[in-house]
């Protein structure tokens, strides 16, 4: 399997769920070895993807430099994690990524627009060679070996809707956009007057996001999925799990998840070199990994 970038430039334009302004976003192709690229094109700088440019955790994942910042880019990443994307240039003119409806389907449609191309050079990926746990309390996240990419998520919230829920999916570019990408953001009606008060959640309305009151989904329409609570945070563990610029051959498995034991999870990964390594897709044993990007 060779790196992959787009076969031509797309832009789509939608709102920040956070600052709640216009946003528009470009994608361009990039040559191979290129990795992925953010722009601030307001700003005229480039944020390269690595948890090294991660600046915050609290709400999204949020990646930047000392002349500007990138917020909620893990719902696109998990995009591009599962369409095997290397190389390409994420350009936005302002301070995140456009929200869409809440999850990612929206990227799907975009990168089925622009169209995926092979390139040269072979595929490199991240196999995971020994466990690495990250953990707050009874919180964790956690890499595996695997041959296999696989996600397994579980949830506890306080919530009649939510309760207790369990998921794991086994990757596949096909499955993901059937059972994963179409799972949307969530948030509870109490905690948005406080999260607008720190300048937070300003574009969230029920079209971008699961609302939630203290007893009942308030969208009209209900949910997509019975689990799609749970759904909705592997979706952003596979984008944040991208932030360490590659695919990932493993197990990644986590309780009460967060972006922030992601990020340490990503760093913990790779500050030891014996806990991976990164190798191209064709000298895998298992082929079957290549094949889930088809």
């Amino acid at each position: 399997m060779k790196q992959r970038t787009i076969a031509q430039a797309v832009e789509v334009l939608g709102i920040g769920l956070h600052t709640g302004a216009p946003i528009k976003l470009r994608l361009e192709p990039l040559g191979v070895d290129a990795g992925i690229v953010f722009y601030r094109e307001d700003l005229a700088t480039s944020i390269p993807l690595s948890p090294k440019s991660v600046i915050n955790t609290q709400m999204a994942t949020v990646i930047g430099s000392e002349r500007g910042s990138i917020s909620t880019i893990e719902h696109f990443l998990s995009v591009i994690y599962a369409y095997g994307i290397d190389n390409i240039r994420v350009i936005v003119d302002g301070s995140e990524m456009p929200v869409m409806d809440g999850s990612a389907i929206s990227f799907c449609l975009l990168l089925d627009e622009a169209g995926i191309e092979s390139q040269e050079e072979s595929k490199r990926v991240i196999r995971i060679t020994r466990d690495v746990q990250v953990r707050d309390g009874d919180k964790f996240a956690k890499l595996s070996p695997s041959s296999t990419a696989t996600f397994d998520f579980e949830i506890d919230f306080d919530h009649p809707i939510i309760g207790q829920q369990s998921n794991r999916f086994e990757f596949s570019r096909e499955a993901f956009v059937e059972n994963i990408a179409r799972a949307r953001t969530f948030g509870f009606a109490k905690d948005i007057q406080y999260l607008q008060s720190i300048n937070l959640a300003l574009g969230a309305t029920l079209q971008n996001a699961i609302g939630l009151d203290d007893h009942k989904i308030l969208n009209p329409e209900g949910l997509r999925f019975e689990d799609e609570f749970v759904k909705h945070k592997i979706l952003d563990a596979m984008g944040d799990m991208m932030v360490s610029g590659y695919n990932i051959l493993g197990a990644y498995s986590a309780y009460a998840g967060s972006h922030h034991l992601n990020h340490l999870l990503t760093k913990a990964l790779l500050s030891d070199s014996k806990n991976y390594e990164l190798v191209a897709i064709e000298s895998l044993q298992s082929r079957e990994f290549a094949k889930s990007f088809a």
